[in-house]
């Protein structure tokens, strides 16, 4: 099949240059609203005029942060100077309110941080290379990492099936001290793109109008399962942040949004412990889509789940000594697959098939109430047995264990 251009490339560039060269040019006023299942956690106002952005966002992603951004774009929606005011009430008081401040010139990127705790300043060279901003959570930033993929695609005459190749660096506490990252993002047709980068686990996509502008993103096949629409007029985030800034507080501090927890069982002379992570259903459908087919699950969320357990031991029918692994699952459409695996302490998306102990059916049933949010226990059923289930919303899987 003959790859198609990517449609809006010659028009997004001359748009791009006659923005960049009239200061006149009548505002864009649009939004972007992230949602995980049921629950939003961003919400973004923006207004674009010339090569002017002013963004004010928030998002709980888990913890509460407003954010107003300034930015002045260069040749290519590369961004030239960038202003960014971060309120994050959770924070020590001397944190909560920081500043920063970022120039990026033709071979570096110079980063100023400044609140009551101090200054920090980080410098980085680029090589040349195009280097745009991160926030998670912050679309308007995706929306413009796509802009200067684009315009650097239609100067070299890429076609759909093609990548382009950036720099990133990060503005956000988590992430402020990393080095730059790399990012890719592949041209598609129909006014499609994927982007993949250092920070994000899995492949991003976006869709496009004509004019080049973002109109939805998927991180479906990412760690960050949003879904994020754009909006057509400017919606209201200091109320949202209000509401979410209470809701936080009310709850003593900052709820992860998929907790880890730890399970303990006593079977016979054998001590389970089981360490994972316990991600929320928000509505969503989860196996064939949060939970595909025919793909190693890390069954939970963020680092891998750990099984501890303290004597030798046969779990469905796996033989294991005494010492810690993690249980990863593989669904199918007709069940389901229990895969023990010998490495531990690494993330979740850090699967090591080759260090695999083993791996067994295991027995799939229907829950009559759903389960919202995923759930790991070891019932004992004797001295000697038990039982290893997992439930979240209609699924129960169960695999035997038995101390030998």
């Amino acid at each position: 099949m003959q790859l198609r251009p990517f449609r809006c490339l010659p028009l997004l560039l001359a748009a791009l240059a006659a923005i960049a060269c009239r200061p006149g040019e009548p505002e864009q006023r649009y939004g972007f609203i992230a949602r995980l299942g049921k629950d939003t956690i961003s919400v973004e106002s923006i207004t674009r005029q010339g090569n002017k952005v002013f963004v004010d966002g928030v998002d709980r992603f888990p913890r509460v942060r407003r954010r107003h951004t300034e930015i002045e774009l260069g040749p290519g929606s590369t961004i030239r100077h960038l202003v960014m005011d971060i309120h994050t009430p959770s924070e020590p008081a001397n944190q909560r309110e920081r500043h920063v401040t970022a120039d990026v010139t033709a071979d570096s990127v110079h980063i100023l941080q400044i609140d009551d705790a101090g200054k920090l300043r980080h410098d980085f060279g680029t090589n040349g290379a195009v280097a745009m901003a991160h926030v998670p959570q912050m679309y308007s930033l995706y929306e413009l990492y796509f802009d200067a993929a684009f315009a650097r695609a239609a100067a070299l005459k890429r076609v759909a099936g093609d990548t382009i190749q950036l720099r990133q660096f990060y503005l956000d506490r988590e992430f402020d001290r990393f080095p730059l990252h790399r990012g890719v993002v592949r041209l598609l047709a129909d006014n499609r793109a994927e982007i993949q980068h250092d920070w994000l686990s899995g492949t991003g996509q976006a869709t496009f109008d004509s004019a080049g502008r973002m109109l939805s993103y998927s991180g479906a096949r990412t760690t960050y399962l949003v879904e994020v629409a754009r909006l057509d007029s400017l919606p209201e985030t200091k109320s949202v942040a209000e509401k979410w800034e209470a809701l936080e507080a009310a709850k003593g501090g900052v709820s992860q949004l998929s907790p880890r927890d730890t399970v303990r069982s006593s079977i016979g002379s054998a001590s389970i412990t089981i360490d994972y992570s316990r991600p929320l259903a928000r509505g969503r459908v989860l196996l064939g889509n949060v939970i595909p087919y025919d793909r190693v699950w890390r069954t939970g969320a963020n680092a891998a789940t750990q099984f501890t357990t303290s004597a030798p031991v046969r779990l469905a029918g796996i033989q294991l000594a005494a010492g810690t692994y993690t249980l990863w699952t593989n669904p199918h459409q007709n069940g389901v697959d229990l895969i023990v695996n010998g490495q531990s302490g690494q993330w979740g998306t850090q699967y090591d098939r080759s260090r695999d102990v083993g791996t067994a059916r295991m027995q799939s049933t229907t829950l009559s109430t759903p389960v919202d949010q995923f759930a790991i226990s070891v019932p004992a059923s004797d001295a000697r047995r038990g039982t290893l289930t997992l439930e979240w919303g209609s699924f129960r899987w169960t695999a035997p264990i038995e101390v030998r």
